[in-house]
Order: C-alpha cells, then sequence, then structure tokens
C-alpha cells in the first residue's frame, strides 16, 4: 500500500527577501493609498505565485488586474526582477502586453481559472480575494490585456 502525503500549499512570499518585498509593497500603496500593508503583502504574494506558475507552464497564464498591478511594481526593479527570474524561478518570465486567441486560450476568464489551477498545482496558496473577476464576467485578460507567454524566452 502507497501512502500518499499532501504537503500544505506555500506562502508565495517566501520567494523573496522581506525586504524587497515591503517596496513592492508599499510601491503598490502609492498607486491604491487605501488599500493596507497587510494586504499589499498578500498581492505581493500572488503575484509571486502567478510568476512562478508562469515559469512552470507551458501555456500561457493571465493575472487579475489587481495582481498584474504587482508584476507592474515588480518589472520596474528591472535588476531585482532579472535576478528572481534568474536565481528562483530558473528562467526569465516576460510580461507580454496584448490579446490571446479566445478560441485557442479560452478568454480571460478561462485563463485566469488555469491561472489558479497552475499556482495550486507547484503547491501555493491562492487567495481568491485577488482573482475576483473569476465570479462575474468573462473578460479579456486583465485590464492591460496581459500575460505571461512561454513563446516568449
Amino acid at each position: 500500500m502507497t501512502v500518499v502525503q499532501q504537503r500544505p500549499a506555500t506562502d508565495a512570499r517566501t520567494l523573496l527577501p522581506a525586504e524587497l518585498r515591503e517596496t513592492l509593497a508599499q510601491n503598490v500603496r502609492v498607486k491604491f493609498p487605501q488599500m493596507t500593508e497587510e494586504y499589499a503583502h498578500r498581492g505581493v504574494g500572488q503575484m509571486l505565485a502567478f510568476l512562478a506558475a508562469g515559469a512552470h507552464s507551458d501555456t500561457p497564464l493571465s493575472p487579475s488586474p489587481l495582481v498584474d498591478d504587482f508584476w507592474h511594481a515588480f518589472l520596474l526593479h528591472t535588476k531585482a526582477y532579472q535576478e528572481f527570474c534568474a536565481h528562483t524561478l530558473g528562467k526569465f518570465v516576460h510580461h507580454q502586453p496584448g490579446f490571446l486567441d479566445k478560441e485557442e486560450h479560452g478568454g480571460g476568464k478561462a485563463l485566469r481559472a488555469q491561472t489558479m489551477e497552475a499556482i495550486t498545482a507547484i503547491g501555493f496558496v491562492v487567495d481568491a480575494e485577488f482573482w475576483p473577476e473569476l465570479d462575474i464576467a468573462d473578460c479579456s485578460q486583465c485590464h492591460a490585456n496581459c500575460h505571461n507567454s512561454p513563446k516568449h524566452g
């Protein structure tokens, strides 16, 4: 008899040093001053989980609009982002604005559902509060139409 033991999901915030997490959280709070510090730190974790899932995925994944704002904040720290991708993820995760073919990829809502499944599959926590549009509309990727694309890089 084989016993399969499930591990609890990991908070992706552990992928970055505390100082950089704090910087990214504060940068997003400048754009959204009403956002609490705790919520901003959770958002950093969801962005990191998205990036880790994107690095492991052979198909495009799509962030929620809010997760995309955290990704944009990280991208502005180009050296830190490049080093994170290389040393932590093992590959560069490109930010690819633009529309993906809905017939091929299922549209934004389907892509984000796939993204949440991909995050869970690699062992990270999905914080549903950062993916609210899964319950409301079948929109395209996000307000800026961003996604990762395994076809680039």
